[in-house]
């Protein structure tokens, strides 16, 4: 994994790559901003051989979000200054160059978008235009454009961006291509677009520039392409001058694919690169749902890639490299594939973030420094936020004491990770809990931090996380023996009999449904005011959560109200007014959360104090852990 590689001409100190992901934080314009530059420039202090940059545009009608661009010779300087503080460390870099084709909206570009044809985009909902054969050799001349100006900027390569349902791959599948002119139809039509790119940067930038190529091994969708025609396309790309394949999967369409969730295996796309790494004789770099070195180590040492791209485990932890080669593997925090601060910001149209490290996104900031003055710091309750505090003050220098009225760290995320699919959540826990013990934090279990307690320590300053409990709102019965909370049930503090209705079809809901669904004989049904069940749900995880309800034959009732609960049934009303009565042996209330905050009000006055995470509010976990962060860093 630390051998170089030579691809292109360019060599390459390990096998490591950062895969391309969107972030949002470049400007309008496509420059990068400072923001931008630290984010890659982390990455590249740790240690990563390749990083290849995401989405330089080739036109700016070409972006589906705010991604850098290089078609202007405007943007040349300004990302020259990037290339140079990335090399400065080391590491090769690679700009993706792409046009996102159907995949955007007129809102965003200000044009109604093109394709190969004017099939709808069934994830973006844009009907595009179909270009013309004269707009469709421009974009080719833009594709070359782009990449001598990427040269020029002292980028080590471009990477074609053919995969993910963008303009490229749009006219490579029958997905989008409908087209019956030379550019569609038969397989070679269909192949002559990025033929003819390839062949235009060749003849721009010359045969000394690395040009890799990126597929969708399988698009995974109706029309799609799938693994036996992409085995015919890669000699192909090979042929015309391409250095490297770089082995994906899917299109918007198909969004788990790009960027599996944790409902998908780890490493589920090897085979798929090791499939074209025998069709090909130039490098193969595989991707998809890597997280952890050594398995990055093993995919090398079996022979199916050259190379192993991540990109999640990038923004989760950029010094992975590092510290997987200086035998620091306890230290790495792996992504757990939450899809929070990601995918989850990224098309809600923010900017990218990560649920369990505080810092992406924030590194030109420079949060963290050394305290001027040691304190003697009390964090109120272990879960992620607390922990998070805990933690940041103590690297920081102060004394600091963690108190958690349980006997377990990890708050309300350790039920949140027994549903099926979950279990990853419990490595970061257990990073999070070896991090505190190895920084110095005192950590006091079964102990509840009081206001006498508070004056018997004298601590500087408290950070209360004291987080949130089920919400209990003013239903008839709610009080009754056989009615538990979803996080007892999960944590074996509560059982139930056969018959369950959950009170509650929102994220907590719906996963205690889906873990009780696998009791054989269970009959399980879900309650739900809204219209929509595990509404916050990211799309893709939402997904394979509503499959598993469906497989485990749970009912749902969503659009209905729980009117009261009776010692064997419940009664509710529908959208339409009308009662129905369900019988039960046990209502699981999963009704939302309220925040701990009696402890706030009590050290008014007493000592300086700070409240984070669900304490505040009741939210997921991203801004818990964020707000955690900053509060240690600025105690």
């Amino acid at each position: 994994m630390f051998s170089p590689i030579t691809i292109g001409g360019v060599e390459i100190k390990n096998r490591l790559v950062v895969a391309p992901m969107v972030t949002n934080y470049c400007d309008q314009d496509g420059m990068p901003t400072e923001r931008f530059i630290r984010y890659h420039e982390e990455k590249a202090k740790g240690g990563w051989g390749l990083i290849i940059i995401e989405d330089y545009a080739v036109d700016p009608a070409g972006r589906g979000f705010w991604t850098p661009g290089l078609w202007d010779d405007s943007q040349t300087a300004p990302h020259a200054g990037l290339v140079e503080r990335l090399h400065a460390h080391g590491a090769k870099v690679i700009a993706q160059i792409y046009h996102c084709g159907r995949q955007t909206t007129e809102a965003l570009i200000g044009v109604q978008p093109v394709s190969a044809s004017g099939v709808p985009d069934p994830a973006s909902g844009s009907v595009p235009r179909a270009l013309t054969v004269p707009e469709i050799h421009r974009i080719v001349q833009q594709f070359a454009e782009t990449s001598l100006r990427a040269k020029q900027a002292g980028f080590d390569g471009v990477e074609v961006h053919g995969a993910h349902g963008y303009l490229i791959s749009q006219f490579m599948s029958y997905h989008a291509n409908r087209r019956v002119d030379e550019y569609g139809g038969s397989f070679e039509n269909r192949m002559r677009f990025p033929l003819e790119i390839i062949a235009a940067i060749r003849e721009l930038c010359g045969d000394d520039f690395c040009v890799t190529f990126r597929i969708s091994a399988d698009e995974q969708v109706t029309d799609g392409r799938g693994l036996a025609e992409t085995l015919e396309i890669v000699p192909l790309l090979e042929a015309a001058g391409i250095d490297a394949i770089h082995v994906s999967a899917g299109t918007y369409a198909s969004s788990w694919s790009i960027i599996p969730p944790l409902n998908v295996k780890q490493g589920w796309i090897v085979d798929h690169a090791a499939a074209i790494k025998e069709v090909v004789d130039i490098p193969v770099i595989t991707v998809g749902r890597i997280n952890d070195p050594a398995m990055a180590e093993s995919v090398l040492q079996s022979g199916k890639a050259d190379m192993v791209a991540m990109a999640r485990q990038s923004l989760a932890d950029p010094y992975t490299p590092i510290k997987y080669q200086q035998g620091r593997r306890s230290e790495i925090r792996s992504c757990i594939a939450c899809q929070q601060g990601c995918v989850g910001n990224l098309f809600g149209g923010q900017a990218i973030a990560c649920m369990i490290n505080a810092q992406c996104g924030y590194e030109y900031l420079d949060e963290q420094q050394p305290a001027t003055e040691k304190k003697t710091i009390a964090v109120v309750g272990g879960g992620p936020a607390g922990l998070e505090a805990a933690r940041v003050a103590a690297e920081r220098g102060h004394t600091v004491h963690l108190y958690e009225k349980t006997g377990t760290l990890g708050g309300e995320l350790v039920p949140g990770a027994m549903p099926p699919n979950k279990g990853e959540f419990t490595s970061y826990l257990s990073w999070a809990a070896r991090m505190v013990e190895a920084v110095g934090v005192e950590v006091h279990l079964d102990t509840e931090f009081t206001v006498d307690l508070c004056r018997q320590t004298n601590p500087d300053h408290v950070i209360v996380a004291t987080g949130a409990v089920a919400a209990r709102p003013p239903i008839a019965g709610l009080d009754l023996p056989h009615v538990v909370a979803a996080s007892d049930l999960l944590m074996g503090r509560a059982s139930v009999g056969k018959q369950v209705v959950v009170a509650g079809g929102g994220m907590i809901g719906s996963e205690t449904a889906s873990w009780l669904g696998v009791i054989p004989g269970a009959d399980v049904t879900i309650v739900e005011m809204l219209p929509t069940i595990a509404a916050e749900e990211d799309a893709s995880r939402r997904m394979f959560l509503m499959q598993l309800l469906t497989e485990r034959g749970v009912k749902l009732m969503p659009s209905t109200k729980i009117v009261e609960i009776t010692a064997d049934a419940v009664e509710v009303e529908d959208a339409g007014g009308q009662r129905h009565t369900l019988p039960c042996d046990n209502v699981v209330l999963a009704l939302g959360t309220q925040p701990v905050r009696e402890l706030v009000e009590e050290l008014e006055g007493v000592v300086p104090f700070t409240v984070v995470g669900d304490a505040v509010e009741a939210r997921n976990v991203l801004p818990a852990v964020r707000e955690g962060f900053l509060a240690g860093c600025a105690v």
